[in-house]
């Protein structure tokens, strides 16, 4: 998965196994296609939403994950123009809170949450219920149960218990939500295993090649306190060409083929999921929002007209697509150590605890320093965390400039997704704020964590 290329002059002979690409031209630069659009350079400074990065590592401490309001906005904006004949559901695991909630429903997007915690955000942002979508592969009865005391206007079954929980809760309750059948496409996604989701050996939705899908259809037809709308699909993450989606519409499309003919029912809904790609280091080519939608709304009609079908309303769930470009995380550089013939081990204030996807399955970033401007020369490094474990890696290649120094501020850009929602307290370090900055503006969106939020569940404290 790593992008393996020849290491520089500075180490000699002796190489790691994989080559890091060679560096950049100008270590100052700011790739647009990877860094929020609001983000710039003055006097050698990383601006952010016309915020210096300095002043909010001074006011609001480091490491700190940092928004630009008007960068996701926009994309926001973005996706509900080009999918304008359909909806848009914003993918809350790729970060949520009540400020960001706020935004999307401004922009007129709709929500998917996975979990009571994700429901609860949410609610407390006050987003219309109708426009939420409950996912998840082992609902709870309480989340269950709360999505149907609510009113949410989707609910994606992924089991046959699943299945038999809700009809019993909707019949005690006296509702009929509207339900969408998950279904596993068998799609090999061009993505990591971890974040494949359409092939049949793993943990969601039901096969559409053994029949499990088939099968789900008919056990909520047989409950009339049901009411199917249509069918969902999700086929992985970070995916940039639309092949995987083709043919997975053309699976559904025979699917749904199945369901008229044996039910006299055709479907007005399809989920196609999200997962579009970002740029996170150079060569990554993201589509954008309007190719994506005019690429599946052709899929789609022309598998419906082959097979005779009405075109259904498309939904789509881009997560990472609207918040990741237009995060950035600041950190401050503790330690730089130098291993001779090899590469300088940079030491930040943070680590896997605020962006565990290196760790996980190798995820590729790219930083900056972003204090100061320098023309010194490059030297290879990798970005590391505080944390008591070799695998704590922010960046695993990468070059800055030879003059590095500890108390330097480096910024890792596209870490808007999933950063903060994985983000955990391993070592007992508090998680970080996050900041949104706009028109020169910021302010505090999710407060930094302290020692005494870490003590708070400690039973025994003081004992």
């Amino acid at each position: 998965m790593s992008r393996v290329h020849p290491a520089g002059p500075r180490h000699a002979d002796v190489l790691p196994e994989e080559h890091p690409l060679p560096p950049a031209e100008d270590l100052n630069a700011l790739e647009p296609q990877i860094w929020p659009r609001n983000a710039k350079r003055e006097n050698g400074v990383l601006y952010l939403g016309g915020v210096d990065v300095r002043e909010l590592a001074e006011r609001f401490g480091t490491p700190l994950y940092v928004y630009d309001e008007e960068d996701v906005r926009a994309r926001a904006r973005e996706y509900a123009a080009a999918f304008h004949d359909g909806e848009v559901h914003y993918a809350g695991k790729a970060f949520l809170c009540t400020a960001v909630a706020r935004w999307l429903n401004e922009e007129g997007l709709g929500l998917d949450v996975c979990t009571g915690g994700e429901l609860a955000v949410a609610l407390a942002a006050g987003f219309p219920v109708e426009r939420i979508t409950l996912h998840g592969s082992n609902k709870s009865m309480a989340e269950l149960e709360k999505a149907l005391d609510v009113g949410v206007g989707r609910i994606v079954i992924d089991s046959f218990e699943e299945i038999a929980r809700l009809g019993y809760l909707a019949k005690e309750r006296g509702v009929r939500p509207k339900v969408m059948v998950r279904v596993t496409t068998g799609v090999e996604a061009h993505t990591h295993e971890f974040i494949a989701t359409a092939h049949d050996d793993q943990k969601f939705g039901f096969s559409r090649n053994t029949g499990a899908a088939l099968e789900a259809v008919r056990r909520v037809l047989a409950l009339s306190q049901l009411e199917l709308v249509g069918l969902h699909s999700h086929i992985g993450s970070q995916i940039f060409d639309t092949d995987g989606f083709e043919v997975a519409a053309h699976r559904l499309a025979e699917l749904l083929v199945q369901i008229r003919d044996e039910h006299g029912l055709e479907l007005p809904e399809l989920d196609l999921g999200g997962g579009y790609g970002i740029a996170y280091v150079t060569g990554d080519e993201p589509h954008d929002p309007k190719a994506i939608a005019d690429s599946l709304r052709t899929i789609v009609w022309r598998e419906c007209r082959t097979y005779g079908l009405a075109m259904p309303r498309l939904t789509v769930e881009p997560g990472r697509a609207i918040v990741g470009p237009g995060g950035v995380t600041l950190y401050q550089v503790g330690t730089v150590k130098d291993v001779e013939g090899l590469r300088t081990y940079v030491s930040v204030d943070g680590g896997m605890s605020d962006n565990l996807r290196t760790a996980l399955y190798g995820a590729e970033y790219t930083c900056t320093l972003a204090s100061r401007s320098s023309d010194a020369a490059p030297m290879l490094s990798r970005l590391v965390g505080k944390h008591c474990e070799s695998g704590d890696i922010v960046v695993r290649d990468l070059w800055l400039p030879e003059d590095l120094s500890a108390g330097d501020l480096v910024a890792v850009a596209a870490t808007g997704a999933y950063c903060r929602s994985m983000a955990s307290n391993y070592n007992h370090v508090p998680r970080p704020a996050v900041v949104a900055v706009r028109d020169g503006e910021a302010r505090v969106i999710v407060r930094r964590e302290t020692d005494e939020d870490l003590l708070r569940l400690d039973a025994e404290v003081g004992v």
